[in-house]
């Protein structure tokens, strides 16, 4: 099936992958757009988890306070490069991180992995994280979080 370079950008600003991803996607699905993403959510996670057993030595420490300033959390997430430590993504998906983590008061980070995502219950905290590494290429691993309330 021959696909339209407008059909590969509206789908590439819907997802942020790859225009080559976005044609294959287009292409195995028949032109539909949502089958198309979800084909390309699905190999981001097959893509993650052939990364898993890469080294992190990269990434950062994210925030959030609550409005009423009376809980807060903190959030060490790790990928393999600085380049991919201070993209958007990655960057969004530390501050996203942190905000779960206040809302749903984890215990660990096994039980943080396993939660439905508090934007968007038809996920887990690790699918969202596992559609980032799909997306940006590298392993990206929460390294540890706290919370703090008065």
């Amino acid at each position: 099936m021959k696909v339209s370079v407008d059909e590969i950008k509206k789908l590439r600003e819907a997802t942020g992958a790859g225009v080559a991803d976005c044609r294959q996607a287009l292409e195995e699905t028949k032109g539909d757009q949502k089958l198309a993403a979800e084909w390309l959510r699905k190999k981001g996670i097959e893509k993650a988890e052939k990364k898993a057993d890469r080294q992190v030595k990269a990434g950062m420490v994210f925030s959030y306070i609550h409005h009423t300033g009376r809980i807060g959390a903190m959030v060490g997430l790790a990928c393999e490069t600085d380049f991919v430590a201070k993209t958007d993504d990655f960057q969004k998906l530390g501050k996203e991180l942190a905000l779960h983590i206040c809302a749903s008061g984890p215990a660990n980070v096994e039980e943080l992995l396993k939660q439905e995502y508090v934007r968007d219950a038809s996920k887990t905290v690790e699918a969202l994280i596992k559609e980032v590494i799909g997306k940006l290429g590298e392993n990206i691993q929460i390294v540890d979080f706290r919370i703090v309330k008065v």
